[in-house]
């Protein structure tokens, strides 16, 4: 488990906090770790309706953190057990997932919302996936889905191209639900949790298997991406945006 994750459990809402605000919350592999077995732990509990995904005001994440990231992968040339675990878990989630995002989402921060079944934004959220800049390339199956999500040339340019996206720019390319004012998103995303909670727990869990459909493809993309992404990191433009990246 993770110090900076913290798990709770309320009238049928999981909550799931990083909390790493030294670091603007840039996720470990101990914190991908807790955070799929919190997700798979979720989905073993049946007074459980709902996850709830958050940061803290004025930071949802910065994303992986780059230099854990890149000793997983000098260990194992792969992206590291606990992330690819994160990945499965978002992807195989039983139970809805819900968002709030306040401040920066950056790289794995902005991926992991095309997983979730809503997404609340405040304001001053910003959405960004430096992948190509890092010399890397798109992960978390986002290459499947956000096409699916925001059509393709929107998709092409948060993915590639690394455009900023602000909230109301998300919101219209379909990525946020609603944008909510900074002091209440999480109050808002926490309160559309909790009716989801009110409803009946076997036709939310079918109806919600309905609209998302088979995961195998998506699993697939998440396998074909992960071996390219750890391909990538071990080649020279992304040892060269890396070096560069951590020496700032």
């Amino acid at each position: 488990m993770s110090a900076h994750i913290e798990v709770t459990s309320a009238d049928g809402v999981v909550t799931i906090r990083m909390n790493r605000p030294d670091k603007k919350n840039a996720i470990d592999r101990a914190m991908y770790g807790a955070m799929a077995a919190a997700i798979a732990d979720a989905g073993e509990h049946d007074e459980v309706a709902a996850i709830l995904l958050c940061g803290l005001p004025g930071v949802f994440t910065a994303g992986n953190d780059i230099r854990d990231f890149l000793d997983a992968v000098a260990e194992d040339a792969r992206l590291g057990h606990e992330v690819e675990a994160f990945l499965q878990a978002l992807a195989t989630a039983e139970k809805p997932l819900v968002a709030a995002v306040d401040g920066i989402a950056i790289g794995i921060g902005t991926t992991m919302l095309m997983h979730c079944d809503l997404v609340y934004a405040s304001p001053r959220a910003s959405f960004r996936t430096p992948f190509l800049d890092l010399g890397v390339t798109p992960e978390a199956g986002s290459s499947l889905l956000a096409p699916r999500l925001m059509g393709y040339q929107q998709a092409f340019a948060l993915l590639v191209l690394g455009e900023t996206f602000d909230a109301d720019a998300a919101k219209a390319a379909g990525l946020v639900t609603t944008v909510v004012d900074a002091d209440t998103v999480e109050a808002v995303a926490r309160d559309t949790a909790l009716r989801l909670a009110g409803k009946p727990r076997e036709a939310l869990q079918l109806s919600r298997r309905l609209m998302r459909g088979e995961r195998s493809e998506v699993l697939r993309r998440i396998a074909e991406e992960n071996a390219i992404f750890a391909e990538r990191l071990r080649s020279r433009e992304a040892r060269a945006a890396f070096r560069a990246f951590l020496d700032r």
